[in-house]
């Protein structure tokens, strides 16, 4: 069983929220869905993108997940939701003259202790173990798809410097912008304690690992930790919107 908790927010700077998100737990199948994207494109368009992604994901989740479905069977149920995403943030950017607009998106679909997590750009997910080190409890699941995370892969800067380096808003893959998209997929399982935290870059930019895993740790299984976030978010300037996802693991 999972514990579940959300949190958006426009942030400091910022004039419109374009991140968005879902939760759904499906009691007919025993799955918990979580999606959350972060949008592009101006005002309007980035929106409108993150809302798209997030409806077409999960719809396509529901619609497509069994109760009888094995790991093999839920990643592809996953990939068939981030492409359905896609064609939907696709299509309405061609039919409604919003080209260029596109979103982030990273995703959970979570059932007795495994979880298939998929991304595309550079929204997030990490694994934070219930009864790990101080220090050492917490792991990025997935990879960025953006120019410092290259950067970073050929040692070119440093993962601290990434945080500051000009141009790190640039994505190299996103939903939208082309006809088609791939996600990298990753199977995690799942200690009871264990939590996932899926968010933006508005938080990561903000709040350093060791202080998500300092937070989440010392939660307490309440989900107020994400409040707490949002406050070093904003103590920082929040120059961006701020949204996460924090599952635990019971």
């Amino acid at each position: 069983m999972m514990n579940v908790w959300g949190i958006t927010d426009t942030g400091l700077v910022r004039h419109e929220n374009q991140d968005a998100y879902a939760v759904r737990v499906c009691e007919d199948s025993g799955f918990t869905v979580c999606v959350v994207c972060d949008g592009m494109g101006g005002p309007g368009g980035g929106k409108l993108a993150s809302e798209l992604a997030v409806e077409a994901f999960l719809s396509a989740c529901l619609a497509n997940l069994c109760s009888d479905a094995d790991d093999d069977q839920v990643a592809e149920v996953a990939a068939s939701a981030v492409a359905a995403a896609n064609t939907a943030v696709y299509e309405c950017s061609v039919r409604d003259d919003l080209r260029g607009m596109g979103t982030t998106l990273v995703s959970a679909i979570v059932r007795k202790g495994r979880a298939a997590v998929n991304n595309v750009g550079d929204s997030r997910a990490y694994l934070i173990r219930g009864g790990g080190d101080p220090g050492e409890a917490i792991s990025r699941i997935t990879r960025d798809h953006s120019l410092v995370e290259r950067l970073v892969e050929k040692g070119a800067i440093t993962p601290e410097e990434a945080r500051t380096y000009p141009g790190r808003n640039l994505i190299t893959r996103a939903l939208g912008p082309d006809a088609s998209a791939l996600s990298d997929s990753y199977q995690v399982l799942l200690d009871p304690g264990d939590c996932l935290l899926l968010c933006t870059d508005g938080l990561i930019t903000t709040a350093m690992d060791h202080e998500l895993e300092r937070e989440i740790l010392q939660d307490g299984g309440t989900g107020a930790c994400l409040n707490r976030l949002l406050e070093i978010a904003k103590e920082r300037g929040a120059p961006d919107n701020v949204t996460a996802v924090l599952l635990r693991q019971q």
